[in-house]
């Protein structure tokens, strides 16, 4: 005759609290990625599409203005990465006594500068760039009718080079 066996209780067999863990599991994931979602602002598709590929085409009237007239800019950053000094080259024309700067975050609308800058006694125009987060950012110069775009890391880039947009069709 054998031994009668003692009853464990159910709070000390492990397989019961893995069984209880993994539904608990999901349920804490579920929501966390609904506190994230909620959080974080996804940038909304635009509504007026007629109206932005208007303002597309006269973007392209701007980047076409830039070439005409041999724009090019230089983008060089102090060692601290505190300011941007930027130099442009301007065929005939003298510089002009605005220049509108965008450093537009890659994937956070939130971290997006717009500077107003004017000359210095040098003809360069300076932009500070404290505070601003490291990252990949698109970089647009304009005054006027013309415009300048390129691509900047923030801290690894120490220069940049912009020139006008080539390959653009003709309307």
């Amino acid at each position: 005759m054998s031994a009668p066996r003692a009853s464990v209780p159910w709070h000390r067999v492990p397989f019961v609290w893995l069984l209880i863990a993994l539904p608990f599991a999901a349920v804490a994931g579920g929501f966390t990625t609904l506190w994230l979602a909620l959080r974080s602002d996804d940038g909304l598709v635009v509504d007026d599409y007629y109206r932005r590929g208007v303002e597309i085409n006269r973007t392209l009237d701007r980047d076409r203005a830039a070439a005409a007239r041999g724009i090019m800019a230089e983008i060089r950053i102090d060692n601290e990465g505190r300011e941007a000094r930027i130099a442009l080259t301007l065929a005939p024309a003298k510089p002009p006594a605005r220049l509108q700067v965008q450093l537009l975050h890659a994937t956070r609308k939130g971290h997006d500068r717009r500077v107003t800058a004017a000359p210095d006694t040098e003809g360069d125009y300076r932009v500070p760039l404290a505070g601003l987060v490291p990252g990949h950012y698109h970089v647009e110069l304009a005054s006027g009718d013309w415009r300048l775009v390129g691509s900047l890391r923030i801290p690894d880039d120490a220069e940049l080079r912009l020139v006008p947009v080539a390959g653009l069709p003709e309307r």
